[in-house]
């Protein structure tokens, strides 16, 4: 099971990657829940509709007072950013990664989104629009990437292994 690294803080201020089984459940749920929108168009209906409540039918108790799932299209690519601090769904994502924490993605991705993506290595069209969610202490979003072409005919298993915790925030496209 491929396990997610996060950084902590030990001694003398050296920052070591570390590794977490509960963080790596929390992505591979976070996978799970884009693969089966990918393929249950009532389960994805559901999802957008409510995101918190299709969480909780898992067992799963988000935090924010909201929790909020916005779609990739042909016409809007989304992307989240906590621009106060770095609010970030755990309980589906696993550990929020060093760059979402950092003051230049927090303050650049709002003033310019589509720069920030080339520097991830996304390029985004001129013609979709880029919306950019602000996450906060009571509200938390949740990106459902649009489903890569060519994966039609894949199972939801197989799907899941085409999403990363990147294309869940959106500076990433599944692949």
């Amino acid at each position: 099971m491929e396990h997610s690294q996060h950084y902590s803080i030990q001694q003398e201020g050296k920052i070591h990657p570390s590794f977490s089984q509960s963080e790596s459940n929390s992505l591979l749920l976070g996978q799970k829940i884009v693969a089966r929108a990918w393929i249950d168009d009532e389960y994805k209906q559901r999802l957008l509709a409510n995101a918190k409540a299709v969480i909780a039918e898992l067992g799963i108790e988000m935090a924010a007072q909201e929790f909020i799932c916005v779609e990739n299209t042909d016409k809007i690519h989304n992307i989240v950013v906590c621009t106060l601090c770095s609010c970030y769904p755990e309980e589906v994502l696993g550990a929020s990664p060093l760059w979402y924490r950092s003051l230049s993605y927090r303050s650049r991705v709002i003033r310019e989104p589509r720069t920030v993506l080339r520097e991830f290595g996304t390029e985004i069209p001129e013609h979709i629009k880029i919306q950019v969610h602000d996450s906060t202490f009571e509200r938390r979003y949740l990106v459902l990437p649009h489903r890569p072409e060519g994966a039609e005919k894949m199972n939801e298993e197989d799907l899941a292994l085409l999403v990363t915790r990147d294309s869940m925030i959106g500076v990433a496209l599944a692949r």
